[in-house]
C-alpha cells in the first residue's frame, strides 16, 4: 500500500470519539486516524483540511445531522466512503439514508470485529477507485487563463454568502466548475491564503464586529455561518486568544 488511507470520526459524543480511536490499530489496517469533529458542521468546516477517505458519521448530532451531512459530503467528495453509525432506536432514521451512497451503516455500539470487515471491504474499493483529477485540473487551468478574475469572483461570492453553513472550498469549486485540489492551490497563489484561511478570517472579524455591538453568542455565530455555538466558540477563541464573552462585555 502505497499510503496509509485517512479516517475521520464525526460525533457529538467525545467518549464515543476517543474510543473509536483507541479501539483499534490503525496501522496494521492501513489507515490513520486524521480528525474528529463534534458536528456536521464542524466537520463541513474542517474536512478540506482533513482530507480523509472514510468518515465514521453518527446520525444523531445538533446543528446538522449525519443525515445532512451525508447528503452534503457525498455530493462533493464522490469517493468518500462514509459508514454511518446508530443506535438500534434510530435505526428507521436511518433508513431516510437509503438513496445515499452510504457505504455501510453500522449499529451502536461498535464490534470490533464487524467494523474491520467494514473496513477491510472499503480499503479494497478505495484500491480501485481511478480518479480523473489530472484531466479535470487541466479543464480547469483551460477555462481560468478565460477567466482571468475567477479568484475575485470567488471572493465576492463568499462575502456575499458568509452566513451559509454549507460554505467550504468543495462547495466553491463545484459552484464555479472546478476541482477542489486545483482551486486550492489557484486560490492560494492569487490570494496568499488557503481558502480555509480566507473564509475564517472574513468570519471571525464579522463575528467580532456582532460580539462588540452586542450580540448574543449564539445569533454571532447563525450570523457568520457556523450556527453550532461550540464549535464556533473555539474557532473565535483560536482566532482572537480570547472568549466571545470577553468581547460582549466590553
Amino acid at each position: 500500500m502505497d499510503r496509509k488511507y485517512r479516517v475521520m470520526v464525526i460525533d457529538d459524543e467525545e467518549s464515543a470519539r476517543k474510543l473509536m480511536k483507541a479501539a483499534f490499530r490503525w496501522e496494521e489496517l492501513g489507515m490513520e486516524i486524521v480528525g474528529e469533529a463534534a458536528s456536521g458542521i464542524e466537520a463541513i468546516n474542517t474536512i478540506d483540511d482533513i482530507r480523509p477517505d472514510i468518515a465514521f458519521v453518527d446520525i444523531s448530532m445538533p446543528f446538522m445531522d449525519g443525515i445532512e451531512f451525508t447528503k452534503i459530503a457525498t455530493e462533493r467528495y464522490p469517493n468518500l466512503i462514509i459508514i454511518i453509525m446508530t443506535a438500534i432506536d434510530q435505526f428507521e432514521y436511518a433508513r431516510k439514508c437509503v438513496s445515499l451512497p452510504v457505504f455501510e451503516y453500522m449499529l451502536k455500539p461498535l464490534v470490533r470485529t464487524e467494523v474491520v470487515e467494514v473496513l477491510k471491504r472499503a480499503t479494497e474499493k478505495l484500491s480501485h477507485i481511478k480518479s480523473s483529477w489530472d484531466d479535470r485540473e487541466e479543464n480547469d487551468e483551460a477555462a481560468l487563463p478565460e477567466e482571468t478574475n475567477s479568484t475575485e469572483l470567488i471572493k465576492k461570492y463568499v462575502k456575499e454568502n458568509l452566513a451559509d453553513p454549507q460554505l467550504n472550498l468543495a462547495f466553491i469549486a463545484q459552484h464555479f466548475g472546478f476541482s477542489s485540489s486545483y482551486l486550492s492551490r489557484k486560490f492560494k497563489q492569487d490570494t496568499g491564503k488557503n481558502f480555509i484561511e480566507y473564509l475564517t478570517d472574513l468570519r471571525m472579524k464579522k463575528a467580532i464586529q456582532y460580539a462588540e455591538n452586542g450580540y448574543k453568542m449564539y445569533q454571532t455565530a447563525s450570523e457568520v455561518g457556523i450556527p453550532d455555538p461550540n464549535y464556533f466558540g473555539r474557532c473565535f477563541k483560536k482566532y482572537t486568544g480570547k472568549k466571545y464573552s470577553e468581547y460582549t462585555e466590553k
